[in-house]
């Protein structure tokens, strides 16, 4: 086994969780999950600490807030409550009033369903991102955010290694080409491989940790 394979290894085995696994999301491609996904990202990619936007994701699923119908429907006040007491304060009231348009927007457009979305992209990833940034709050960011987790899901995304991946890639001295990061995790699943990259781009902490594991 070669240095790299073994800093992958011991990235993923110490820091391999995505984020919707953290936030309490079992990522299935039904409506819900994929909206929870979607709320989560647009919550991620706001400048504030990830540990802060996935208590918030929780806090909203506690709610009731776990659909764009329900979303939709909760008043501006109980959306601000919510993120508050998520600890989402510093953005609470733009992102309330984000969070019930993109809702309304979804169930107008999509009818509530993102798969539906899916299939407007026929295909095309590009469009896909395109079209998940009409969402109120989700710009390029909030949009790597959902195709980096959703790959497991949707094949025709996968790999997706964005900018923030193959920084953390970098960091770890290991190579920035995809193709070559999939290769060296072998059957790990990518967006497991994307999260630990991710983490370890933000979080000197694990970048240490994974090469100090490695030896």
């Amino acid at each position: 086994m070669t240095r790299a394979e073994r800093v992958v290894r011991e990235l993923v085995g110490a820091h391999g969780r995505t984020y919707a696994a953290e936030a309490g999301i079992t990522l299935k491609d039904t409506p819900q999950p994929l909206y929870r996904l979607l709320v989560l990202s647009l919550l991620l990619s706001a400048r504030i600490r990830g540990s802060v936007a996935i208590a918030t994701a929780r806090e909203l699923h506690r709610a009731g807030l776990r659909d764009p119908g329900r979303m939709a429907r909760a008043t501006w006040q109980e959306r601000v409550d919510a993120l508050g007491r998520g600890g989402y304060r510093r953005y609470d009231e733009r992102t309330s009033t984000q969070l019930g348009r993109g809702a309304e927007l979804l169930s107008e457009r999509w009818g509530g369903d993102l798969r539906r979305l899916r299939a407007e992209a026929d295909g095309d990833v590009a469009e896909l991102r395109r079209l998940l940034q009409e969402f109120p709050g989700i710009g390029p960011a909030g949009a790597d955010i959902f195709l980096r987790e959703v790959q497991g899901l949707w094949p025709e995304v996968a790999p997706w290694l964005d900018g923030r991946t193959l920084a953390g890639a970098e960091r770890l001295g290991l190579p920035k080409d995809p193709d070559r990061l999939i290769e060296l995790a072998g059957d790990v699943r990518p967006d497991v491989l994307a999260a630990a990259l991710v983490r370890a781009a933000i979080d000197d902490e694990v970048a240490e940790d994974s090469l100090r594991r490695a030896g």
